[in-house]
C-alpha cells in the first residue's frame, strides 16, 4: 500500500511551542497534520486501529498517550478542528471515516476490522453504517486519551469513569487564553479611540483628562473582560443559573460594583456621574456576552440551548451597550 510515516510518541520541543501557540489562538486554525494512516512505533497485522482528528492538538495528545506502544493511528480531515468540535460540525463524520478507509487501503494493512474511536466522535458517526459499507467495526475508546493504556490492555473495555467527561477548573484554565485573545483583538481597536475622546473631548490639558478621565473607561472595558472570560470560566460550577449569559452577568456585576468603589472619588459631578453609570451597565451586560462565547468550550451546553438563550439575551446585551453609550456621549455634553 506504499510508504506509511513513522512517528513516535515523544513530543519535542517544536510541538511543546506549537501547542503554546495554539493556546493563544496563534495559527490556532492552520495548527494540522496531513490526513492518511501513520504508524506510531512498529505496528503490524494485529495492532490497533486509532482513529483521531488532523488538529495537532489531538493528534499530538493521542500519540503521547501512548509511549512505547505500537499502534496504526488513522487521521481523518477535520479542517483542523479537533474531535467533539468536528464530530458536531459533521467533519469527523461517517463519509470521511468511510472515505480514508479506502485511501489508506487499511483493510489490506491489519488482519482485523476493528477500528477504536474517541468517545467524543459519537455525534457525528453512524457505526452501522461504517460497518455495512466497510466491514470495519467501531468501537468507541474512552473520553481521555490517558486512559488509553488501559482500554487498551482491558480488552477495548471502558470503566464508568472512562466514559465521564469532566470538566475541572484546570481544564477551564486551560481554554481562557483563546477567549481572552479574541476579546482582546476587538478591543484593542476600541480602547484608544475612547481614551483619546474622554482626553480630547473635556476641558483641561490632555495628560491630565487622561489620567482623571481616559483611564476610567479603558479600566472599565478590562475589568468586564476580565469578568467575562477569566472569573466565569473559573468560578463556572458555583455561579448561579444554567445560562452562561447569566453566570458572567452575576460575575460581571460583581466586578461593577468593584469598579466603582474603586473609582469612589470620581462621582463628583453630573458627567462624572453619567459616565460611572455608563461603566455600571455596560460592565455586566459585556461580561454576559463574552460568557457566552464559552459555551463552545463547555461540556454543559446544546445547539439548542445556546440559540434559545442568544435569542433572549443578545436583544438585552445590545440594548444595554446603546443605553451605556449614550450614557457615555452624554457625559460629555452636559456641564
Amino acid at each position: 500500500m506504499g510508504l506509511v510515516p513513522r512517528i513516535s510518541s515523544a513530543r519535542v520541543w517544536a510541538d511543546r511551542w506549537g501547542a503554546y501557540k495554539a493556546r493563544w489562538s496563534i495559527g490556532r486554525m492552520d495548527y494540522r497534520v496531513d490526513p492518511g494512516l501513520y504508524a506510531l512505533g512498529k505496528p503490524d497485522e494485529q495492532s490497533p486501529v486509532l482513529v483521531t482528528a488532523n488538529y495537532k492538538l489531538t493528534f499530538d495528545s493521542l500519540r503521547a498517550a501512548l509511549p512505547g506502544r505500537d499502534a496504526w493511528i488513522l487521521v481523518l480531515d477535520t479542517r483542523g478542528i479537533n474531535v467533539w468540535c468536528a464530530a458536531g460540525k459533521g467533519t469527523f463524520g461517517t463519509k470521511e471515516l468511510m472515505g480514508r478507509i479506502g485511501s489508506s487501503g487499511l483493510d489490506q494493512i491489519v488482519a482485523h476490522h476493528e477500528l477504536i474511536l474517541p468517545q467524543l466522535a459519537g455525534p457525528g458517526v453512524s457505526a452501522h453504517r461504517v460497518k455495512r459499507s466497510s466491514g470495519f467495526k467501531v468501537i468507541y475508546g474512552p473520553v481521555r486519551t490517558e486512559d488509553l493504556p488501559a482500554f487498551l490492555d482491558g480488552g477495548f473495555k471502558a470503566t464508568p469513569e472512562m466514559r465521564v467527561k469532566t470538566f475541572t477548573i484546570r481544564e477551564r484554565v486551560a481554554l481562557i487564553p483563546v477567549e481572552l485573545v479574541g476579546a482582546f483583538k476587538v478591543v484593542l481597536l476600541v480602547l484608544p479611540v475612547i481614551f483619546l475622546t474622554d482626553s480630547l473631548w473635556r476641558a483641561g490639558g490632555f495628560w491630565s483628562n487622561g489620567l482623571t478621565h481616559g483611564l476610567d473607561p479603558v479600566l472599565a472595558i478590562l475589568t468586564a473582560i476580565l469578568a467575562g472570560t477569566v472569573l466565569t470560566p473559573l468560578l463556572l460550577p458555583w455561579l448561579p443559573g444554567r445560562a452562561f449569559s447569566f453566570k458572567g452577568l452575576i460575575t460581571g456585576v460583581l466586578s461593577a460594583l468593584a469598579f466603582v468603589f474603586s473609582r469612589w472619588g470620581h462621582w463628583g459631578t453630573w458627567p462624572d456621574r453619567l459616565e460611572m453609570a455608563a461603566w455600571v451597565i455596560l460592565i455586566p451586560a459585556l461580561s454576559a456576552y463574552l460568557a457566552m462565547n464559552f459555551t463552545g468550550s463547555s461540556t454543559y451546553t446544546s445547539l439548542s440551548g445556546v440559540k434559545k438563550e442568544m435569542r433572549l439575551a443578545l436583544p438585552l446585551q445590545i440594548g444595554a451597550g446603546v443605553l451605556a453609550l449614550g450614557l457615555w456621549l452624554g457625559s460629555h455634553l452636559v456641564s
